[in-house]
C-alpha cells in the first residue's frame, strides 16, 4: 500500500496518508488564492484513517455552497497542510505542495475555471468546472 508524509516548510506538522489518491485537482476560488498567496490551491484527497503529528493553527470557511471547511496550518511557519470539511472525518484534502514531491501525478480535474487567471495553462484532459462540480 502507497504511503505518503506531507509536511509544513519546518516539519513541525505533519499527515501521514495511506492508498492511492480520491482524486487531486486544482481550485482557483478566491479563498483559495487569497490562503495560499498563489493563484490556485493543488489539492489531492485520501480517504481515512490518517495520522497527524505536531501542532495545527485551525481556520474554518464556509465555502459558497455553505459547506464548512476546517484548514490546518503550522503555527511556526504558517504553511498549510491539510484541510477536513466539518463534520465529515471520512477524507482529508492534502496540499500538494507539502508532498514535495515533484513527480506527484497531475490533478484530473480543474474548480472554479471562472476565476482562473488567464495566463495558467493547464493539461488539456482536465476537467473544468466553472464553479464547484455538481454533487
Amino acid at each position: 500500500m502507497v504511503q505518503r508524509t506531507a509536511s509544513c516548510v519546518c516539519g513541525q506538522l505533519q499527515i501521514d496518508v495511506q492508498g492511492e489518491t480520491l482524486g487531486a485537482g486544482v481550485c482557483h476560488c478566491l479563498a483559495c488564492q487569497q490562503r495560499t498567496g498563489s493563484v490556485f490551491a493543488a489539492l489531492a484527497g485520501y480517504a481515512a484513517p490518517f495520522t497527524v503529528r505536531g501542532k495545527a493553527t485551525e481556520f474554518v470557511r464556509t465555502g459558497d455552497q455553505g459547506t464548512a471547511f476546517r484548514f490546518r496550518f503550522c503555527p511556526v511557519c504558517g504553511s498549510t497542510v491539510f484541510h477536513t470539511m466539518e463534520g465529515n472525518d471520512a477524507f482529508v484534502m492534502v496540499a500538494v505542495g507539502a508532498f514535495a514531491d515533484p513527480h506527484f501525478p497531475a490533478p484530473q480535474d480543474s474548480v472554479y475555471e471562472c476565476r482562473r487567471h488567464a495566463w495558467v495553462q493547464l493539461p488539456k484532459s482536465i476537467v473544468r468546472y466553472d464553479k464547484d462540480p455538481p454533487e
